[in-house]
């Protein structure tokens, strides 16, 4: 890993109540689990170090309350965000139809030319038998919004880290290709008039 070349990349972590955002953010950066996490009131951020292929990241993931009264801060949390986590509950089926209201209030706020930004969406506590919500529906869902889907559990820890490490890795992409992309298009070669900035396809 080249650990001269650092990333800082802001993630937000966004669903209903009581899905289990804290629990996974809490298994993911302190890989521990309790059952006795009280309410998110606004946000609370915590950072871990990874490596993501020749890139060293840092992941600054803010967790965001789930009640409906927070839905009004969604504007200022995702300012400067890189990607968004969406969480619902498989033994749930209301979080997983508040899906599309939570995705559409970050798309709100993300800049037209940056519209290939980064989602996830996590189905927590697999570890429980009596689900409402199948991988099937859920796959379904994704697919037709071109978003990854991990079956996760906080509890049981399972796939948490992969589905982390799978939103860094295209945050880290997009990023890239978005910079890149600019730069390129911005540069002016002397006075050549055929090589001023002209429109980026990727900014289309």
């Amino acid at each position: 890993m080249n650990t001269n070349k650092r990333v800082d990349l802001k993630i937000i972590i966004l669903g209903s109540f009581g899905v289990g955002k804290t629990s996974l953010l809490n298994r993911y950066v302190n890989n521990r689990f309790t059952e006795d996490y009280r309410n998110t009131l606004g946000a609370n951020i915590l950072t871990k170090a990874i490596g993501v292929d020749s890139t060293s990241v840092k992941l600054q993931i803010w967790d965001t309350g789930g009640q409906e009264r927070f839905k009004s801060l969604v504007h200022s949390f995702s300012k400067g965000s890189d990607g968004c986590v969406l969480v619902f509950d498989v033994t749930d089926r209301d979080s997983f139809y508040a899906l599309e209201g939570w995705r559409e209030e970050i798309l709100l706020q993300i800049p037209l030319e940056h519209q290939d930004y980064t989602f996830v969406v996590l189905g927590n506590k697999v570890d429980i038998t009596e689900r409402q919500v199948t991988s099937d529906e859920a796959e379904v869902w994704c697919r037709a919004r071109s978003i990854p889907y991990f079956e996760v559990s906080a509890k049981e820890d399972i796939n948490v880290d992969h589905a982390f490490e799978n939103i860094a890795r295209n945050a880290l992409l997009q990023d890239s290709e978005w910079k890149d992309c600019y730069l390129t298009n911005s540069i002016s070669l002397g006075d050549d008039k055929t090589s001023t900035r002209q429109n980026c396809c990727c900014l289309s």
